[in-house]
Formats: structure tokens, sequence, C-alpha cells
């Protein structure tokens, strides 16, 4: 096991190993490059675009299986179409699992994914002795345990207008490109206001929180463009050897933590042009601010860089002492802001 402190990615595997060359980083005595120089180093050699994927080119190269999941939470409105496409896709040989994970929605989100030919699972009955689903993340850790992909999609399902390229250009850029384990996701965000229409103007919490705080603290991530994107493709087995923030952070979370597994070398990003979602009104995406800044400052605590806890959260990162529930799985836990990589536990 890494010791925590270490903030380094996993074998040194930054700049030298990324593809284009090996070059040495010629900085007068030698040494490392700048973390700006790897970050931009990285986004020149691991950006792609979603058109080189094909739903025909992943069918014929991938040599894993494809599992997609679709969290869901009162999306009874788009649920459909993103199912529809996803299962086009496994129709086409391009992906082999369609898994909605359903939030016990009163809209009728899970009937209506059903119909459109998705496996549809509700969230509180995965893995039901951790208590209570605390949130997105929770419901992506617990829908791991129920999928069966050796590649694992996560998507939004609250997308307007979805396109398969959505699900192709994540999981093409994971299954058809040497060394990457990890796809994030990026694109333009409209924000409308009555009849006015920024077209980068949403992703406000991603512009003005996320992105500033890693190229603060972790600068080699700085140029990932949509560090809070939910449209992620990943390789199992490293998904299952890191813990899930429960709530809105887990994307911010897992950024990080993939990182200090792989380096940047096994990671990439891809361009999905626009994607349109309804705009959360200001007030509430201070919550959301808070709750990114937090995810961060425990990793900074657990690397050494932070010595008090952040505030709020004493409870959250306390080490708890107490026995286990009769069932094993600690009281405290239940309530965890994060739940332990899925390869530590039983999954029941």
């Amino acid at each position: 096991m890494r010791d925590p402190t270490d903030r380094r990615p996993a074998n040194g595997r930054n700049l030298r190993e990324l593809p284009g060359g090996r070059e040495q980083w010629r900085a007068g005595d030698g040494g490392c490059p700048p973390a700006e120089a790897v970050a931009e180093r990285w986004a020149r050699t691991r950006t792609f675009h979603h058109s080189r994927y094909t739903a025909e080119r992943i069918a014929r190269e991938r040599t894993m299986s494809v599992s997609v999941c679709v969290p869901a939470k009162e999306c009874a409105g788009t649920v459909g179409r993103v199912a529809a496409e996803l299962v086009g896709l496994r129709e086409r040989g391009a992906i082999d699992e369609v898994v909605v994970v359903d939030a016990a929605s009163r809209d009728g989100t899970a009937a209506v994914a059903r119909r459109a030919g998705a496996r549809v699972l509700q969230e509180a009955e995965l893995m039901p002795r951790f208590g209570e689903v605390l949130g997105k993340g929770d419901a992506m850790w617990r829908a791991l345990s129920a999928t069966e992909g050796e590649v694992v999609c996560y998507l939004d399902a609250d997308t307007d207008a979805f396109d398969s390229h959505f699900a192709t250009g994540v999981i093409g850029s994971l299954v058809c490109e040497q060394g990457v384990e990890f796809v994030k996701g990026f694109y333009r965000r409209p924000l409308a206001h009555g009849e006015m229409r920024v077209p980068d103007g949403g992703g406000r919490v991603n512009h003005l929180t996320a992105r500033p705080a890693l190229a603060l603290f972790y600068p080699e991530l700085a140029a990932v463009r949509q560090p809070l994107a939910g449209e992620v493709a990943a390789r199992r087995e490293l998904l299952e050897r890191l813990p899930f923030a429960t709530g809105y952070a887990v994307e911010i979370a897992m950024l990080i933590d993939v990182w200090r597994e792989v380096g940047l070398a096994g990671i990439a990003q891809v361009d999905l042009e626009e994607h349109r979602n309804r705009s959360q009104p200001l007030q509430a995406l201070v919550p959301m601010a808070h709750t990114v800044l937090a995810t961060i400052a425990r990793r900074l605590q657990r690397e050494g860089r932070l010595v008090e806890p952040p505030v709020g959260e004493q409870a959250a990162v306390a080490v708890d002492t107490r026995e286990p529930d009769a069932d094993g799985v600690d009281a405290d836990e239940r309530r965890a802001p994060e739940r332990p990589p899925l390869a530590s536990v039983r999954v029941a």
C-alpha cells in the first residue's frame, strides 16, 4: 500500500512516459520539469476528440468487456433517450451492458429507462449493509459491485439531447489508445437565462472552484479541462482500488486518486463538444463548491500538507475506534463522506 503522505503519482509516471517522445527535461541541472510543463505536455499528447472513436472502431478494436452505468434521480424527461442511445451501442457491439441505477425516483425514471432497454437497479438495494445511500458517488460505488465489464463508463442521466458520442468518446479513448486507464470528458456548457444564452457560461463550480484549486494544490492536473465532468471511463481494477467520495465531490476525488495511482500517463481527456442540462441557481452552487474544496482539503491533510481537517469535517475524517455493528459495518462508516475501495470490502 502506498504511503498516503506521498503525493507523487505511482511509479513517477509523468512527462517521460507520455506518448510522443521521452526527451529529458533541460533546465540547468537536468532536474524534474516544473508541474506546469508536465501539465501542458500531457494536454498536448493525451487530449483527443470524440470523432476519432466511432462505435464501429470500438467494436472492432476493443479487447475488454464494457459496462455503462447511469446514476439517475428524477430524470424521466431525459433518461429515456440516454438509455436508448446506449442500447443502440450495445446492439452495434461497442458495449456489453447498460445499467441505470435509480434513486427511488418518483417521476417514473426507472420505468422509462426499462422501456428503453436498460437494466434498471435501485441504488438502495445494492450493498444494503452499508445503510443509507449517501448521494451520487455512493450510488456509483455500489453500482460497481453490480456491473460486470472490465471497463466501466459512468454517464449523467440528465443530459439534454444526449448523443451516443458521449459514451463512445470516453470509452474509445480508453480502449483504442495505448496505456490509458482513465478518461474524463470535457465540453462547453452553455448557460441560459431568459432570452440570454452564454455559450460557455455553464460549469461555474468547475471554472471558479475546481480548476483553480487543482492549479494551486495539484498543478500537474491543471490542464484537465472538466474535473467535475460526470462522463468517465476507467478500467474496473483501477476503480476497485479507489475510495469513492459519496456525494457531489466524487469526480474531483476520483481524479486526484487516479493520478496518484497511475500518474498522468494513464489519464486522458476527450472533447465531447457541447453538453446541455438544467443549470442550477447560484445559491445552489455554494454547497457544491464547499464540498469540492472540503474533498481536496481532506486529501491535502492525508498527504501532510494540511495540518487541521477542513472546518465542519472533523467528524468525517476522525479515526473511529468503536466496534463494528453486528453486520460488520462500522456505524460511522454508514455516514462516511467516502466509501472504501471496493476491493477491500466483502460484496454481498
